[in-house]
């Protein structure tokens, strides 16, 4: 499979992809439009924003149309031949898709669907797309893209712990990935210090769990030592989650599923510079218009 980016001169390639794709779709009410489209109206289309053509054995088999608009890359008329479906091209698509808005430096990407197909909304869905709009029968659906800063000392992570405080409220949750020494406990306590929080935050390895009481709650906790996620259940975190904020150390794979909104943060550090790098994603709808970076004063 290969996937390249194109212009108005793929135009037919792209309008017989998208009549033959929207044309199996079943009868909508009111009907779409992607069948209104002409070579012309996609020529102007193309040559604006660009867009995609996946291609099997030099066989165009399946197109969308990119817009980019206010810093947000659109999606527009994908499409996949009918007989190619469920052969990975439509991932390919939005793969590519993703690559090229990160290139572009959007913030990331939206799109929108129909609810009356729900298997087409429950791809988006299984990709990371979350509705952020809904005007029935149509849905917004977006995801924003990973943001990446580079730390180069503990006064650069106490500020970023600072600023993520600055946008957090009950019933946030935070997930926080990283090797040992990476500065996870010292990001919560910045965390902790910009929520106001009382009581020293420590790593909780021993006991697990810590609940910080303030202004806006803390529950710190270190998943590290427990196996599944049955043991973190066991921790009954559901009483105080919507009360709180929540930060997780070592909780990918584990605290997921406490929360469809939450903030997964990645860090990584460079052993010869002790400088570390933030890989930061704002997850479900909360946080699709939430910018985690820190804007220059």
């Amino acid at each position: 499979m290969n996937v390249r980016r194109v212009g108005g001169e793929a135009a037919a390639e792209v309008l017989t992809i998208v009549q033959a794709a929207f044309s199996a779709r079943p009868p909508l009410d009111p009907p779409g439009d992607a069948l209104a489209e002409s070579e012309e109206s996609l020529r102007a289309a193309l040559s604006s924003g660009g867009g995609l053509l996946a291609e099997a054995e030099d066989e165009p088999v399946g197109a969308m149309v990119l817009d980019p608009r206010e810093g947000w890359l659109w999606m527009r008329r994908v499409g996949v031949l009918p007989g190619s479906r469920s052969s990975g091209v439509a991932h390919d698509l939005v793969r590519a898709a993703e690559a090229e808005a990160a290139r572009l430096g959007c913030t990331g990407l939206r799109l929108i669907a129909r609810e009356e197909l729900p298997a087409t909304v429950g791809f988006w869905q299984s990709l990371g797309y979350v509705v952020v709009e809904r005007d029935s029968p149509y849905l917004q659906l977006a995801k924003r893209l990973p943001v990446r800063v580079e730390l180069a000392d503990v006064a650069a992570t106490e500020a970023l712990g600072r600023h993520l405080a600055g946008l957090l409220r009950a019933g946030d949750l935070v997930i926080l990935t990283g090797g040992l020494g990476a500065g996870k406990t010292t990001l919560t306590k910045a965390i902790g210090a910009g929520l106001g929080v009382r009581g020293e935050v420590t790593s909780p390895t021993f006991v697990i769990a810590r609940m910080h009481p303030g202004p806006l709650p803390l529950v710190h906790v270190d998943a590290y030592r427990l196996g599944e996620q049955a043991e973190l259940d066991d921790l009954d975190l559901d009483a105080d989650l919507d009360q709180a904020v929540t930060v997780v150390e070592w909780g990918s794979g584990l605290a997921e599923a406490l929360s469809e909104d939450r903030v997964d943060v990645v860090i990584e550090v460079d052993t010869e510079t002790e400088t570390r790098t933030v890989t930061m994603l704002g997850q479900g709808p909360r946080w699709i218009d939430v910018d985690l970076v820190p804007q220059p004063s």
